[in-house]
């Protein structure tokens, strides 16, 4: 079944990106994210959207919300930080890392990288990620949330 991108809620900015507007989605990614609210994060993408996630690959945004469900009930105190990496025409690439505890207490900072496709609408087509996960103490932590 073919998707009308057309009859779909725009997302501006709108591809081609240029600097600003590469930043402009990375940093609405990134609010997003931090909300922890996975229906609002997966309207940002197509709803046929292809994800790669480490080991995981699906697509269509009821598959993204269950994923973030299942992300963020096992990534407590999650805090994120994205930075533009690299952009053309409708593709950006992205560089992150985020901090989060197990239910043991457990801190983690996890790095990765990102590439993203984006749809005429600013919505995301595609996002595959490459993540990598380090044990930390709580008191090498340095995403904090500000006061």
């Amino acid at each position: 079944m073919s998707v009308d991108l057309h009859s779909i809620e725009p997302r501006a900015p709108f591809p081609p990106f240029t600097a600003e507007t590469a930043l402009q989605k990375v940093k609405a990614a990134e609010a997003a994210w931090n909300t922890k609210d996975p229906h609002k994060v997966a309207m940002a993408y197509t709803p046929d959207s292809e994800w790669r996630n480490r080991e995981e690959f699906f697509s269509g945004r009821a598959a993204i919300v269950e994923f973030l469900q299942r992300k963020w009930t096992k990534e407590l105190a999650y805090r994120l930080e994205k930075s533009l990496w690299a952009f053309t025409d409708n593709r950006i690439a992205v560089r992150f890392e985020y901090e989060w505890h197990d239910h043991s207490g457990q801190w983690y900072r996890s790095y990765g990288n990102e590439n993203w496709e984006f749809a005429e609408n600013g919505l995301m087509q595609r996002r595959f990620a490459s993540i990598n996960d380090v044990k930390i103490t709580e008191k090498e932590r340095r995403l904090l949330v500000a006061a």
